[in-house]
């Protein structure tokens, strides 16, 4: 049930965030890249220091104190654990225990060190995705960019292994439109490298579900509404995703659709049970059938 709880609370986090970061009015450069218009990424924001004991922090006061004192008694063997096979194990204990727990950053740290060590695919993947998550996640607006970086560099080194796999070439794609509003991992002007590759995913696999979902979002984010409309029809049909549900009531909402609004709407709150969340999907059927 804990485990449970705390992914609806990301879903929720993850679909105001995005909203709350929609490029203004002004912001949009008529670029196009394979039918997607572009947004500025002039603004470009530093780079903090970021670093595992930071994020750790962070998350123990979230997973409570029980777990907290789990896993601080983990990190209390690794600093002193010796080097070798004794290290990499407990690094891998640290990234499960924070995975089981849904905290995607400090467990994102943990799997880019077994990386480091292993240099597999699989482990370059595993922290790319928890980077994605935590970029995702995070409410500190200050340490975007550097999970974003880190999600590059790991997403990167995994297609260096296997450059023709779709999962990892999805997951850079979306690290680098992720940070295409920061102003991270474009080289110059052009259409962002992001959607270039999830473009690239799509030709090869139409129904490739993430690279949909997040052609969608930037659709959303550059006013493209009927584009993002047909991109999360494309995710529904598969799978019944809240996010694409919600982001297609605003693609919806925002081309005057108010019935088909409404209706996906509904279905996103059918789907995440949250007291908070439900309420204010509440206010926006009212706003639409006022």
């Amino acid at each position: 049930m804990y485990k449970k709880q705390i992914v609806v609370i990301v879903i929720v986090v993850a679909i105001m965030g995005y909203l709350y970061h929609l490029p203004v009015k002004g912001l949009i450069k008529r670029e196009q890249a394979g039918g997607h218009t572009t947004a500025d990424a002039s603004q470009k924001r530093p780079v903090a220091n970021l670093s595992v004991e930071m994020v750790s922090a962070a998350s123990k006061a979230i997973v409570g104190q029980a777990l907290a004192t789990q896993i601080s008694a983990t990190e209390g063997q690794l600093k002193n654990a010796g080097g070798g096979s004794q290290k990499l194990a407990l690094q891998k204990q640290l990234a499960k225990q924070w995975d089981d727990v849904n905290q995607a950053a400090p467990a994102a740290f943990y799997y880019q060190a077994i990386a480091v060590e292993e240099n597999t695919f699989e482990s370059w993947s595993k922290a790319g995705s928890r980077f994605n998550d935590a970029y995702s996640a995070i409410q500190d607006t200050a340490q975007q960019p550097a999970l974003i970086n880190n999600a590059i560099e790991c997403y990167t080194n995994a297609l260096k292994l296997q450059p023709a796999n779709l999962d990892a070439k999805t997951g850079l794609g979306v690290a680098y439109v992720n940070g295409f509003s920061l102003g991270i991992g474009q080289d110059g002007g052009g259409p962002p490298k992001g959607v270039m590759l999830l473009l690239e995913v799509v030709q090869q696999d139409p129904k490739n579900i993430n690279a949909n979902l997040n052609l969608g979002k930037f659709a959303v984010t550059s006013h493209q509404y009927e584009k993002a409309v047909e991109r999360f029809k494309t995710v529904i049909v598969q799978k019944a995703m809240p996010d694409a549900y919600f982001y297609l009531a605003e693609s919806y909402k925002q081309l005057g659709m108010k019935k088909e609004a409404i209706d996906a709407y509904q279905k996103c709150r059918a789907i995440v049970t949250d007291a908070a969340f439900d309420k204010q999907i509440d206010e926006y059927i009212k706003e639409l059938k006022n």
